[in-house]
């Protein structure tokens, strides 16, 4: 089966509507499409759905789930997790009766302030402003604190996918820290017990790549190889914004997996997920 959940529309800052989507994918004999716009943060941030617009989403999702039969179509989000700023994402699952959840964290709660520090975006500056305003260079610290936000999230958030597990990687791009020093492999390999231990779904993410921020797939291949040791669940995702992106890197994607040794992939089915052959 081919399938995509990680997908944005216009809903929060995706660039299309859903009917694009799904009639790309069709068109890519995809058999699923989950969509899974910003949950609500607050006022400050326009990325996301607001609390208003959240009963159109669902409206219109249930609207093309029967205006295409030939593709399942499914209702989920992509849940921020910021330490004392974000809802539980179990209200969100219950409340609106999701079908799935993507946990994931774009902001960083700055220590013992108000601050929030957008590891995301298009602007590599703001990433490097916030180390150095936040942190006053302690490029230790601010990375510390992705992973230790990202450990909080596992930890008490109930989801059902794990975003792009290592995004504090996009913007660095090898330039405040390597992925092989031991402070950092440290913090990653906690983050794989925490992930393997929490039966949590990991999907390998290619926007980074195909948007020209990244080398490489999220997670790193150290990431990948330790999870996949371990049998851990794994979707592929393009995690899309437009139409055109859904099958960007699916193929190489797969062929990434295929050679660590997985032959399976995590699929929704009947409201569980169930593992089936590539």
């Amino acid at each position: 089966m081919k399938c995509n959940y990680h997908t944005h529309t216009h809903f929060c800052d995706g660039k299309e509507n859903m009917r694009f989507f799904i009639e790309k994918a069709i068109a890519l004999q995809f058999d699923q499409l989950g969509f899974s716009p910003h949950a609500p943060i607050s006022d400050l941030y326009d990325f996301t759905l607001t609390d208003d617009e959240i009963p159109f989403y669902l409206k219109e999702v249930e609207l093309y789930q029967k205006q295409y039969p030939q593709i399942q179509i499914y209702k989920g989000m992509e849940c921020d997790f910021i330490p004392d700023m974000t809802i539980d994402f179990t209200y969100y699952k219950n409340k609106f009766d999701l079908d799935y959840v993507i946990g994931g964290v774009h902001l960083i709660k700055v220590p013992n302030s108000n601050d929030v520090w957008f590891i995301d975006g298009p602007k590599r500056e703001t990433f490097d402003h916030g180390i150095a305003t936040f942190f006053h260079h302690d490029v230790k610290k601010a990375v510390t604190c992705f992973w230790e936000q990202t450990y909080e999230m596992i930890e008490t958030q109930k989801f059902d996918i794990i975003a792009h597990v290592d995004k504090i990687k996009m913007h660095n791009q090898n330039r405040f820290f390597k992925e092989d020093e031991d402070w950092y492999i440290k913090l990653v390999d906690h983050a794989i017990y925490l992930i393997i231990n929490n039966h949590l779904i990991t999907e390998i993410n290619s926007r980074g790549i195909y948007r020209l921020r990244c080398d490489h797939f999220y997670p790193s291949d150290y990431i990948l190889e330790k999870l996949t040791q371990k049998k851990a669940p794994i979707v592929i995702s393009s995690d899309a914004h437009k139409a055109e992106e859904l099958p960007l890197y699916y193929e190489e994607a797969k062929a990434k997996l295929q050679g660590l040794g997985v032959d399976t992939l995590s699929v929704l089915l009947n409201k569980a997920w169930h593992q089936i052959k590539m």
